[in-house]
């Protein structure tokens, strides 16, 4: 999270908009110490935290992972560049069991954002998130347990799936083992 600088940038859109910890906290429906948390790039939300936040401050999910401010046209991330975003944290302050790299970090005001996200280990909680856009999901590796509001969908290697992301989902690894898949979510 420090690579991309992520808090900086949500305090910075906060501050620009002279609007306190609180009041981004009431309108986004997180708690002010979260908030503060992740300002601090203590915590890694989870993309469906960053896509409200984004939503929040009208700006495209795509700003909280550019590093320069020069716009490309194509943009080409080679494996050994993607930055890996750590220790993804619920609301609640617990680990997700799992991480993500954002596959494109470089253009500017993009459609969609691609990632590569590894769930490492059996998550603890069940808990699940919605947000604005859609998303693409395509096992890589391994088996996922996909919760779509009241369903749960198996996914094995090669299975992929589409849908609306203001459905209540989480991607889940179904037994515990390592899955790798590749995903691409628009706002």
């Amino acid at each position: 999270m420090t690579d991309y600088n992520i808090g900086a940038k949500i305090k910075k859109l906060r501050l620009a908009k002279k609007l306190t910890l609180q009041a981004v906290a009431r309108e986004t429906g997180f708690s002010p110490a979260l908030i503060s948390q992740i300002e601090n790039n203590n915590v890694s939300p989870p993309i469906a935290t960053l896509s409200k936040i984004a939503k929040f401050f009208d700006v495209k999910i795509g700003i909280f992972f550019t590093e320069e401010e020069e716009e490309y046209r194509y943009e080409v991330v080679r494996k050994g560049e993607r930055k890996v975003i750590p220790r993804v944290i619920s609301r609640a302050g617990t680990s997700q069991g799992y991480s993500y790299e954002s596959l494109s970090f470089r253009k500017q005001n993009k459609k969609m954002e691609p990632f590569l996200l590894t769930i490492s280990e059996k998550a603890s909680e069940e808990n699940t998130y919605s947000h604005d856009g859609e998303e693409f999901l395509f096992v890589t590796a391994g088996t996922a347990e996909l919760l779509v509001e009241d369903e749960r969908i198996t996914l094995e290697e090669g299975d992929c799936v589409y849908f609306d992301s203001s459905l209540k989902h989480r991607l889940l690894s179904k037994d515990g083992s390592e899955v790798r898949v590749l995903a691409v979510v628009t706002r």
